[in-house]
């Protein structure tokens, strides 16, 4: 069975760093991405990448701070997010699709940037 586990997340002041992590399982995937929802939002795209060809998408209110890699051998995704600001606070997925469309979530890891 695809399985989609995130970790990483917690609270960090604003400026701070935090790395989030996805190990997936089950299947192999042509693209994985990011994406985050804030209570009371719609859930946004963060970013992607292509599996194979290391092909990056960033949303523009990311650009420049938050970075998405992958280890193949771990078959891991990661989102390090750099200088974080009050707005970033949201649940973040993972998502992984096996060819156009993004299939497979994972459960959500929580980010709060406060001071």
């Amino acid at each position: 069975q695809v399985q989609l586990v995130e970790s990483g997340g917690g609270m960090v002041q604003p400026g701070g760093s935090l790395r989030l992590s996805c190990a997936a399982s089950g299947s192999i995937f042509s693209v994985v991405g990011w994406f985050r929802q804030a209570p009371g939002n719609e859930r946004e795209f963060v970013a992607q990448l292509s599996w194979s060809g290391d092909r990056t998408n960033y949303a523009d209110s990311v650009k420049g701070r938050f970075t998405i890699s992958r280890d193949n051998a771990k078959n891991t995704v990661y989102l390090q997010m750099n200088s974080l600001k009050p707005e970033d606070t949201a649940v973040y997925f993972c998502a992984a699709a096996v060819n156009a469309n993004y299939k497979y979530w994972g459960q959500g890891t929580q980010v709060t940037v406060s001071s």
